[in-house]
């Protein structure tokens, strides 16, 4: 029961509401209702161009029935596999309006990791850009469950001068699609849902399954994480109470991803669902975001601590006034407190009346479920959980609550927690777990602290990741697919501290005999990288060793390797949880 948990924030929340009241309906309803409500305003931008939410969701309904006779049905999963643009929005919040479930992939994925995801989401359809297109064609016959590949152009979403020059620039580079391919263009296929006359409407419950998102859960192996309609609804509830300087005429610049919790839950669902207004960043450089906040004159920002960084390395943002805006938040890694009081000094030094916010959460709640309030900030604290959610800290492998000040493991307890892992039940019984108070409880597999004011304090993970650029990435993985090589007999990833990336990844490599440890092969292993592994997953070194260190117990003593990285920096590394 709520009042059994201890939640000292309560009496601290200030002006924001301790309980809120959750929209009852679908995502898609849910923006419906803001764009009845303003049809005339702008929903978002996209390079240039502007799209009211009246002609927004007129494309969303074009686009429900153009599923419905491509023979999507209402509980079937599509794959989302696009950068932030129109189209990925739109197929979104249309597959949520015909009853289908969403499955959100990045678009820099291996076309292995493609084919993972199609497979385990078993997806009949699949929405991705043109440049991607080989990746699909190169793994389709081993996805027999996907009926129709859509694909999507940059260029059909821009003004008509803009087109022009993107088809004479970025269009030469892209690879020609064949003719008579396998696949059906986006305008053909929103064609052909013109003459569907039969029902494409489906009305869901508001728990009902609505998206899949992905993460490496509390074992570092990549699993479809279910979100229902209410986890999405209720984080964009929360996320406006907790921020009551938001208004309807406000803009975020959405640059994290559609496919990440974070982009999709905040800078896309909450500002649409109340009448906001998105700016769509399709690819994210230093250069182009800082381009991008001038410009559009955005009020908030959200982002992970790389993209501050490298903001502050921007020269054209030396003279910038960004008094416009209201509201910049951190969240996807730890924000350092150095990094923290010279990116609030360069907030203030360039009129703007705000600081750094710090967030946590995990994709098993969509994204953000603690925020540090407007009022109340203390020094190395990730903040205060949202309304209706809470936070205890327990003994590692244990149900049991810790006193105050100490460290466990990060639990959490509220409307944004997932349904569970995807076909895994026994993974999400381990991870969602019924306490003793009545409530049930995300096992987070992070270590952490509460204090007397319940203030949260992240301290690392328990189990072995490395994050860089804001991404999760697995070292067991990365050295299963090295392994897999036919030159690497044993491999091992450490993360390496980076200035920009946070961490950079950095594998240790024994070759099996006859391999020279040369250019050649490191070549070679690379190769093979890129076809089953991400970019942003990508080794920045091999290092060929003789032999790998190992514990008491014959295992890869990869701590070993990380104290050797950390001796050549004269750094030191912590103990080994």
């Amino acid at each position: 029961m709520a009042s059994q948990v201890k939640a000292p924030w309560l009496d601290n929340y200030g002006d924001v509401p301790k309980t809120l009241d959750y929209f009852d309906g679908t995502m898609w309803e849910m923006v419906e209702r803001a764009a009845n409500e303003r049809p005339a305003h702008i929903a978002y931008d996209f390079m240039g161009k502007s799209t009211t939410y009246a002609r927004f969701k007129a494309n969303v309904h074009a686009c429900a029935k153009a599923l419905r006779a491509a023979g999507v049905k209402p509980g079937d999963r599509v794959t989302v596999c696009m950068p932030n643009c129109p189209q990925a929005v739109v197929m979104f919040y249309a597959i949520n309006l015909m009853g289908g479930i969403s499955n959100m992939v990045h678009p820099l994925s291996s076309q292995n990791e493609i084919l993972f995801y199609l497979n385990v989401s078993k997806s009949v359809c699949a929405l991705t850009l043109d440049q991607f297109y080989p990746k699909f064609e190169a793994i389709r016959k081993d996805a027999p469950a996907l009926k129709t590949l859509v694909i999507a152009a940059v260029k059909d979403e821009l003004k008509p001068l803009l087109k022009l020059g993107y088809s004479l620039t970025e269009g030469k580079k892209l690879p020609k699609l064949p003719k008579g391919g396998e696949y059906v263009a986006w305008k053909e296929f929103i064609a052909a849902g013109k003459g569907y006359a039969g029902e494409y409407i489906c009305r869901k419950d508001k728990n009902d399954p609505a998206v899949i998102l992905y993460s490496g859960g509390t074992t570092g192996t990549t699993k479809g994480i279910l979100l229902s309609n209410l986890n999405l609804n209720a984080l964009s509830a929360q996320v406006i109470s907790a921020n009551p300087i938001y208004d309807k005429d406000d803009k975020i610049l959405a640059v994290m991803p559609i496919f990440h919790g974070f982009g999709l839950g905040v800078s896309i669902h909450t500002f649409l669902s109340n009448c906001g207004r998105c700016v769509l960043v399709p690819r994210f450089t230093p250069k182009t975001y800082a381009h991008d906040i001038l410009k559009n004159r955005c009020n908030f920002i959200a982002g992970v601590p790389t993209l501050y960084e490298a903001l502050l390395r921007q020269p054209e943002m030396k003279n910038a006034d960004l008094s416009c805006l209201k509201g910049v938040f951190s969240g996807g890694d730890t924000l350092t407190a150095e990094l923290k009081k010279r990116f609030d000094k360069f907030l203030k030094d360039h009129n703007a009346n705000v600081v750094v916010r710090e967030g946590y959460g995990t994709t098993e709640c969509v994204t953000a479920s603690c925020l540090t309030p407007l009022h109340l900030y203390k020094e190395g604290s990730i903040g205060q959980p949202f309304a209706d959610t809470y936070y205890k800290i327990v003994q590692v492998g244990t149900n049991i609550e810790v006193p105050y000040g100490e460290e466990g493991e990060i639990c959490i307890s509220g409307p944004t927690v997932m349904l569970g892992y995807l076909d895994n039940p026994e993974e999400t019984a381990n991870t969602l777990r019924l306490h003793g108070d009545g409530r049930t409880w995300l096992h987070t597999g992070d270590l952490g602290i509460m204090d007397e004011d319940g203030f949260i304090y992240f301290r690392q993970r328990i189990k072995r990741m490395i994050i860089t650029s804001g991404y999760n990435v697995y070292p067991s993985q990365l050295e299963n697919v090295l392994e897999g090589c036919e030159a690497v007999q044993l491999a091992c990833v450490i993360g390496v501290p980076d200035p920009y990336k946070m961490q950079k990844i950095k594998a240790f490599v024994v070759l099996k005999e006859g391999y020279p440890a040369d250019d050649g092969t490191r070549e070679t292993i690379l190769d093979y990288c890129k076809k089953n592994i991400a970019k942003y997953a990508m080794p920045y070194e091999i290092e060929f060793r003789e032999s790998l260190p190992t514990t008491l117990v014959g295992k890869v003593a990869y701590r070993v390797l990380e104290e050797e990285e950390a001796a050549k920096r004269g750094e030191k590394v912590g103990a080994t949880v």
